[in-house]
């Protein structure tokens, strides 16, 4: 796509990103004709419809707040990402999206299912692409887009192995 398009390619890994104002500042810094991938959306971040979970959660912390926190000497500082949910819809068709110029946001995902319907609705997200194993005619085209071969001793065997894989 990037290269049909002659857009920039930005990949973010959510579990790096601390916080949704680091997540707002990475998305100004993009430049305007852009793809955004954010690869294994359903490992990133808890994303998953499990809100009662969440404030549940909540409600823990803010005991744990009253009595002197979670946090005693000698644990680790938790590090993780406090990108929410909201954030992260805000993200995509936001405020902040609306103002810019041409990008495009790719999500993969291995579980659709888990996701929260909030962010898989439509409207939200466009378009939902299962791309399945690389068949031969596509490993063929890609050979000759990326390496400009149309053919090698080799592709039979590759074809074979690409069928055997079905």
């Amino acid at each position: 796509m990037a290269n049909y398009l002659d857009y920039d390619i930005y990949d973010i890994e959510l579990t790096s990103v601390h916080s949704n104002t680091d997540l707002r500042k990475l998305f100004i810094e993009t430049t305007s004709k852009s793809i955004i991938v954010i690869e294994d959306i359903d490992c990133s971040l808890d994303l998953t419809g499990s809100r009662k979970k969440k404030e549940a959660a909540e409600e823990d912390d803010k005991k744990d707040k009253k009595d002197g926190g979670p946090f005693r000497p000698g644990e680790k500082k938790d590090t993780s990402s406090k990108v929410t949910l909201s954030g992260l819809l805000n993200f995509i068709d936001g405020l902040w999206s609306a103002c810019g110029g041409e990008r495009i946001i790719v999500f993969t995902t291995n579980h659709v299912e888990k996701l929260d319907p909030a962010l898989i609705r439509r409207g939200r997200m466009d378009k939902h692409i299962e791309m399945s194993y690389c068949g031969f005619e596509a490993f063929k085209f890609l050979a000759k887009t990326y390496l400009d071969v149309d053919s090698h001793p080799l592709f039979d065997a590759v074809g074979e192995l690409l069928r055997r894989c079905r």
